[in-house]
């Protein structure tokens, strides 16, 4: 629901409607990395800070499958994932939303404590990494054609936090505009808004080809070894 902002209330969406066609194994988010699904690792680390937790799925998928989810609210993705986004904001009405990519499963307390700070003194933030490899950009060919000086970039992670009615709003405006982002920081980064940039953590990887399972499957080991969640 659109309504007014519950006081300080904060809510985890997470957009798990893709199909994980890079993967090639079916929708990524049901991906399993030392017994917990991708999926799961992201809810179980992010519902100790919120007061709700809202999963977008795949239309049709199984009853069981959500049944895993544990006390999670779930609704149907959208055609895209700036779609998908859109029907979460809709589904709550928390004052503040972390976005988070199921994907991105080794999310540690502090990432989401430090972004927690961040959003309600600025209205957005979200985790990001310096760049600390060498970037070039390319001919058409795919050869070296110059470097580009990597001081002050950043790789932008998951979570992002926001004020959700800030959020909602560059959203209608996206939409009226036809335009489409790769991110929600980037919705209101185009309307001028500031984004506070919050150190993330390089376990915070997107898993996305199937070169990335190994070393999923590595970390979570070690992940879980160390008792996160």
């Amino acid at each position: 629901m659109r309504g007014q902002a519950a006081a300080d209330t904060v809510a985890a969406l997470i957009p798990a409607a893709g199909a994980g066609t890079r993967l090639g194994l079916g929708p990524k988010a049901y991906l399993s990395v030392n017994g917990r699904s991708l999926l799961r690792r992201s809810i179980d680390a992010l519902r100790p800070h919120v007061d709700e937790v809202i999963v977008a799925l795949p239309a049709g998928l199984s009853p069981g499958a959500q049944a895993d989810l544990g006390d999670v609210r779930v609704i149907v993705g959208g055609a895209t994932r700036q779609d998908t986004v859109y029907a979460l904001l809709q589904a709550t009405s928390a004052c503040h939303v972390l976005i988070h990519d199921a994907a991105r499963p080794f999310l540690g307390a502090a990432t989401i404590h430090a972004l927690l700070a961040a959003v309600r003194e600025t209205g957005a933030a979200t985790a990001a990494l310096p760049v600390a490899d060498t970037l070039v950009r390319a001919t058409p060919g795919g050869e070296w054609l110059q470097g580009v000086p990597r001081d002050h970039l950043w790789a932008v992670q998951t979570p992002q936090a926001f004020r959700r009615l800030e959020l909602l709003a560059a959203h209608d405006q996206a939409r009226a505009d036809g335009h489409a982002a790769t991110d929600d920081a980037g919705l209101l980064a185009r309307q001028g808004h500031p984004v506070r940039l919050v150190p993330g953590d390089a376990r915070l990887f997107k898993v996305t080809t199937p070169a990335d399972l190994p070393l999923a499957q590595a970390v979570a080991r070690v992940w879980d070894a160390d008792g996160h969640a």
